[in-house]
């Protein structure tokens, strides 16, 4: 009997803006403008593949708050990727966009165009989008509500699965002495009447190799967990604890298999900020030394908006009021609110004390520490079941992605964790996931829809 592979650590960065707090802008190896300049995420995306990583990670904004202070997402992500697409080989391009500002047919075809120009390697994060200065740059005057949002989404991603799939693997021929291009007959026409959205015919263009984009999704709220559970093949967390995380794969997991999917077709991976040192002390004066150059009413003005309260509502030298409402009604974010929350409580801190931790990780989990430490805890989490990987968010960029390539990956290569290098050439190889079927393929074999999203 042939016995399974063992399990595959995975591990993305988070290339967001020049490292991931918020001040890494300001230090002297950094460029200000680093995050309009291309060859900056360039040089991320070659560390990244240099270290055998899945996968670069864009996340993307309209907002404009904090500009005051220091730089916000400018540039979008499917463009960015294009080009890193272009300087790389093998490296994963994962692009976030909304299901709330989109037009499902445009962004099947521009994830798609990047999907073939960069040889299958392409993904998509599936997320709502729900802050109303956002809103009224798309003309609505507020955000949508949150449950509209995740069904305008469920319906969003069904649409443009769709579109991906409407192209047979053997459509497109080719043939220069019959002069024959494709088999019309291997495209199925999507016809889709639903609450949101009314779509009708083919894409554009074939399949990739690695069939379509990899479908991530980051919300962590009931209505996003069920959305992953359904659509995703990967899910961006954030958890604050190994208890915590733990509780949560297992159960996302749950609900997958409830609806047919197979164990393994869902890998869990949440964000990880990473701060090294040759020793502690030394990572820890590193990270305070970053973390002092962020202006208090930088992280205060950061905190609130994503908690939907008034900055002036939160008093200093108090811990965090745990009593708060869930943001707008309800309509607001939920995932970063819940981690907020659950990480202050645990800490125990003023919110003074507060902002100095959340300063840097903006709600996600960070290891301050030696490469071994850090080797430590990614191993603690990924053995036991907590976690299939990470979305690694290093302080500065690309210095700490380097120092991550250099010092952690090593040890991580060594405990037999993670790939010594690349086996394919596609994200779906590097994930372990199936390519997905066509329509046509799924629709002679129903069963085959679970395991092949």
């Amino acid at each position: 009997m042939s016995r399974s592979p063992p399990r595959q650590l995975h591990l993305n960065v988070n290339a967001w803006l020049q490292g991931f707090v918020p001040s890494a802008w300001r230090v002297p190896e950094n460029d200000p403008l680093g995050f309009i300049d291309i060859q900056h995420y360039v040089r991320i995306a070659q560390w990244a593949e240099k270290g055998k990583f899945d996968a670069i990670f864009l996340a993307d904004s309209v907002t404009t708050d904090g500009l005051a202070t220091g730089p916000v997402t400018a540039l979008e992500p499917t463009l960015v990727l294009t080009a890193i697409a272009t300087a790389t080989t093998r490296l994963g391009l994962i692009a976030t966009a909304s299901t709330t500002y989109n037009d499902p047919y445009n962004l099947a075809r521009r994830l798609a165009s990047l999907d073939l120009i960069s040889g299958g390697r392409a993904g998509w994060n599936i997320v709502t989008t729900a802050d109303a200065s956002s809103a009224r740059k798309f003309g609505q005057p507020d955000v949508l509500a949150h449950a509209e949002r995740y069904r305008r989404a469920d319906e969003f991603a069904t649409v443009v699965k769709a579109l991906w799939n409407s192209w047979e693997d053997t459509a497109l021929i080719g043939d220069a002495v019959t002069g024959r291009f494709a088999d019309t007959s291997k495209l199925h026409a999507v016809h889709h009447a639903g609450e949101f959205f009314q779509v009708g015919g083919i894409l554009n263009q074939p399949r990739s190799a690695q069939g379509h984009p990899v479908l991530f999704q980051a919300g962590g709220s009931a209505d996003g967990q069920a959305l992953a559970a359904r659509h995703a093949e990967a899910v961006f967390s954030a958890s604050q604890s190994f208890e915590e995380a733990l509780a949560y794969a297992q159960g996302l997991r749950r609900q997958a298999g409830a609806l047919g999917r197979p164990p393994g077709s869902l890998k869990i991976l949440p964000g990880l900020g990473v701060f090294l040192g040759g020793t502690q002390a030394e990572a820890r004066q590193r990270h305070q030394a970053l973390i002092g150059l962020v202006p208090i009413e930088h992280s205060l003005n950061r905190l609130a908006g994503r908690l939907g309260v008034a900055p002036e509502r939160l008093k200093l030298d108090e811990p965090l009021p745990q009593d708060l409402p869930l943001p707008n009604q309800g309509n607001g974010g939920h995932t970063f609110f819940r981690a907020i929350l659950a990480r202050s409580q645990h800490s125990g801190l003023t919110l003074r004390e507060f902002l100095g931790e959340y300063a840097a990780g903006g709600g996600h989990r960070e290891v301050v520490g030696t490469p071994e430490q850090v080797a430590d805890d990614i191993e603690h989490w990924f053995r036991h079941g907590a976690a299939d990987g990470f979305n690694l968010m290093p302080g500065l960029l690309p210095s700490g992605l380097q120092d991550f390539v250099e010092q952690v990956v090593p040890l991580l290569q060594k405990r037999g964790l993670f790939r010594q290098d690349y086996e394919g050439s596609t994200l779906r190889q590097h994930l372990g996931l199936p390519i997905p079927r066509s329509a046509a393929a799924q629709a002679s074999d129903p069963a085959s829809t679970a395991s092949h999203p």
